[in-house]
């Protein structure tokens, strides 16, 4: 959407947060009404608004999905690495949350609502939102939202009032910021701050960002944590091997190695079995089982074996969950990708013949100058793409057969990215 003016919404919400709610309820009515508004959202919003557009969500009444049951609920609980680090998220949010008169939730990666505490009156208000555990709060489900919304953007948000797509949900603000798994860059889940208009404050979007990343930290702990237990039994076991090998935990990060140089991560099937695979980073290996994680033998002398791929699918179809698999002779191998490296990926893929550091660079910042970023970025791809990914120019080995898979319609494609060349591929130009 074009606007001569976006809303400074941390100035507003400061000093009354009565005309910022009209200036927002006048933007929405003009989205809605096809029109150009004097004032714009800010455009995380209004790129929010214009996917609830396109999916059909109702913006004048709540949809109320399916609540999971409490057995569901429970199970999920248990599954979740968002178990682990709920006493990080009481410590530094519920204090606050009570006496500001909001409540504390967190979602799963699916948007489903498994903890909600805080403030008691403020919960029963929730209710009547149907903001109760085990409800969906998905974006395409019911409209921008501080839960929904960053599980897509992948970043923290403050959804404030009429910045709600759906209109009963405009005398409520939300504050969310999504949880990754340190392990792997998986998205784990939201934790929100949510709460009635009039008890805004723009420093609560800083406070539920810096607690998320503590999360995050302590969860990191632990992962190192693991991977010294792991080394404590893998180590002598390497010591008594001859050639090349490596233990890994389940994640690929290295806990021990052996006749090699050492690298912190080789990524792994989403299913390794005890027997032979091939790792684009190590090429044939032979697979055995250890406490936590395995051990990986390398079966050749020379690197990654590009002959052994003979098909990579580059998967960004889904709206926030993105693969790339690489299939051979020797079997298939998944590997997530961050949002980066879809984007990256994505890129590649339309640009076969090849794309310059700077030429990449212009398309993922609008500046060829920022070639660094670039770069270290697809350092970091060849770490799991080895041989499969050249360079002078940036490509996919020639003689692998690539296949993109895009969404139905291209304007879900990457919607977390801000980068110009998608952002022009969402809009039906090309990237």
């Amino acid at each position: 959407m074009n606007t001569h003016a976006t809303l400074d919404l941390d100035r507003l919400t400061a000093v009354n947060a009565a005309q910022a709610l009209r200036l927002l309820r006048e933007a929405r009515d003009a989205r809605l009404a096809g029109q150009r508004p004097r004032v714009g959202p800010r455009p995380l919003i209004a790129a929010s608004w214009d996917r609830m557009l396109e999916t059909g969500v109702d913006p004048e009444h709540d949809v109320r999905a399916g609540v999971l049951h409490t057995d569901e609920v429970e199970r999920r609980r248990q599954a979740s690495p968002l178990k682990q680090i709920l006493p990080v998220l009481r410590e530094g949010l519920l204090s606050v949350a009570d006496v500001a008169q909001h409540i504390m939730v967190v979602a799963d990666a699916e948007g489903r609502l498994l903890w909600r505490e805080g403030n008691r009156s403020v919960l029963k208000m929730a209710d009547g939102h149907g903001f109760e555990v085990g409800a969906d709060w998905r974006e395409s489900v019911v409209g921008t939202n501080g839960i929904g919304t960053p599980l897509v953007t992948r970043r923290p948000m403050q959804v404030f009032s009429a910045e709600h797509f759906v209109r009963s949900h405009h005398h409520w603000t939300c504050t969310g910021a999504p949880i990754t798994d340190p392990r792997d860059g998986q998205l784990l889940g939201v934790v929100d701050i949510s709460g009635p208009l009039d008890t805004v404050h723009p420093a609560t979007l800083a406070l539920v960002g810096s607690v998320a990343k503590l999360a995050e930290a302590r969860l990191r702990e632990e992962h190192l944590t693991a991977l010294d237990k792991l080394r404590s039994v893998a180590a002598p076991l390497l010591a008594r091997l001859g050639g090349r090998a490596v233990a890994v935990d389940a994640h690929g990060w290295t806990a021990a190695v052996t006749g090699m140089p050492p690298v912190n991560r080789i990524p792994l099937p989403k299913s390794l079995t005890d027997g032979r695979t091939w790792l684009p980073a190590l090429g044939k290996c032979a697979v055995a089982p250890l406490p936590g994680g395995w051990l990986l033998r390398v079966e050749d002398d020379g690197g990654p074996d590009r002959d052994a791929a003979t098909r990579i699918v580059v998967d960004v179809s889904a709206p926030h969950r993105w693969s790339l698999a690489v299939t051979g002779t020797m079997g298939c191998w998944t590997h997530e990708l961050s949002p980066r490296h879809a984007e990256l990926l994505y890129l590649l893929g339309t640009h076969r013949a090849g794309r310059s550091a700077a030429g990449l660079a212009e398309d993922l910042f609008g500046d060829p100058a920022r070639t660094v970023t670039v770069r270290a970025e697809l350092s970091r791809v060849r770490r799991y793409l080895g041989g499969l990914l050249a360079h002078r120019p940036y490509r996919f080995h020639e003689d692998a057969e690539v296949e993109l898979v895009l969404p139905d319609d291209p304007a879900r494609l990457l919607p977390h990215s801000l980068a110009p060349a998608v952002a022009r591929a969402r809009a039906g130009a090309v990237p």
